[in-house]
């Protein structure tokens, strides 16, 4: 079973049972009881079983399995496979990522009659890697990915802030590796985050639209659409700014929207930064976390008159640059060092520091957000430097980590 066959395989089904020609092929090939794919949702916190052949008691609910304490959240965090085998007579359970750079899809969840050997190990990560850009490929024809990523339904203005992330959370490159994560208010607050990679560029953005609900999902909806447009139109970032701003005072009605924008050439590694009004980054060097206290500027769409500074920022290799709203900040997380938080999950990488953090200031507010909670985490590796494995999308620094759960596989 070759890459190129479980992708030409997928291709010639339909969008919806393409998951399950790739269970087909596994249980032909390698003689597996059951195959399943499993989609984490839009938290990172769970995951949902979309298509399954052959079925195995798994001791999980059929639906959502909520990550923390088991195997497929280990296999998530270190992106290596995970093996569980309970001995003789019984069958062995394999859980391999499915992940395309850095970007945690899901997991692909196999059992076996016999433990696998090294050969078959190596199948199946490749068949989980094919397995990510199969989704990749089929998820803009089919709502199933999309309803697997809902551990809750959605509002009106959850669903329009949603459509305005970037399609995948996270992403790794040579020279960096940035995720960003977002909990939303009970009534949306209006927070997107972006990123986009140029053959010699990273941008990134964090903006926080005011008011709530509709209204903030529109205004959130204007200002990330100029963002976009100046951008993919070539502006540098203060002409970005600047459209952005006057898309606000155009169409906003008198709405505004706070951001920060940041470029980093992936040459020289020279930055570029704009604050409209927002609260600053936090950069931990060193095991210390500091706040960088840029100048600020005025918010998009605010009617007095105005311009855009762009700044440099000092980052280094080996810094992580933190951009967040100020729902991190919320007054019910004060029990919360978030400083501390930072430094604790220095070694995660940027998709768990910020699933982590979220995940903490929702359960410091018993789940309930007064605002919502945003934030992105950028590693910085610099020009010369490679963290990343590009055939496992595993950390290299987390691969040679021990797995916590089960026994890791041969060969991995």
């Amino acid at each position: 079973m070759t890459l190129a066959g479980a992708l030409a395989a997928a291709e010639a089904a339909a969008p919806v049972e393409s998951l399950d020609v790739v269970a087909g092929m596994l249980r032909e090939r390698l003689g597996a009881v059951s195959v399943s794919f499993l989609i984490t949702d839009f938290t990172g916190g769970s995951v949902v079983r979309l298509g399954a052949a052959g079925s195995v008691d798994t001791d999980e609910p059929v639906r959502r399995i909520s990550l923390r304490g088991t195997l497929y959240d280990d296999v998530i965090r270190t992106q290596r496979p995970g093996v569980e085998d309970k001995g003789e007579g019984a069958l062995v359970r394999i859980v391999a990522p499915v992940t395309n750079r850095g970007d945690a899809i899901g997991l692909l969840e196999l059992f076996l009659p016999a433990a696998p050997d090294a050969e078959v190990m190596r199948e199946i990560g490749e068949t989980a890697h094919a397995l990510a850009y199969i989704v990749i490929a089929n998820r803009s024809f089919t709502d199933v990915y999309q309803w697997g990523r809902r551990t809750k339904p959605l509002s009106l203005a959850a669903e329009i802030q949603h459509r305005l992330l970037p399609a995948s959370l996270a992403c790794e490159a040579a020279q960096f590796a940035v995720a960003g994560a977002l909990e939303p208010a009970d009534h949306v607050g209006g927070d997107t985050f972006d990123y986009v990679i140029d053959r010699d560029t990273v941008q990134l953005s964090v903006t926080d639209a005011m008011g709530h609900d509709v209204d903030a999902a529109l205004l959130a909806t204007l200002l990330v659409g100029a963002l976009r447009r100046a951008r993919r139109a070539g502006a540098d970032l203060a002409e970005q700014a600047r459209q952005a701003d006057q898309a606000m005072l155009d169409h906003g009605r008198q709405g505004y929207v706070t951001g920060q924008l940041l470029r980093i050439s992936l040459l020289d590694g020279r930055t570029e930064f704009i604050n409209a009004g927002h609260p600053w980054p936090l950069r931990i060097r060193d095991g210390r976390v500091q706040e960088i206290v840029p100048e600020v500027d005025m918010p998009f769409g605010f009617q007095i008159p105005h311009t855009y500074r762009v700044q440099s920022l000092d980052i280094r290799p080996g810094d992580r640059l933190v951009m967040l709203t100020d729902g991190m900040l919320e007054r019910n997380a004060n029990s919360l060092d978030l400083s501390d938080m930072i430094v604790r999950t220095r070694t995660l990488h940027p998709r768990e520091a910020a699933r982590t953090l979220i995940a903490a200031i929702a359960d410091a507010n018993q789940g309930h957000l007064q605002d919502d909670a945003t934030v992105m985490c950028l590693d910085w590796h610099g020009i010369d430097h490679s963290q990343r494995d590009a055939e496992t999308g595993a950390d290299l620094a987390a691969a040679s980590a021990p797995s916590r759960t089960g026994r890791t596989a041969p060969g991995h």
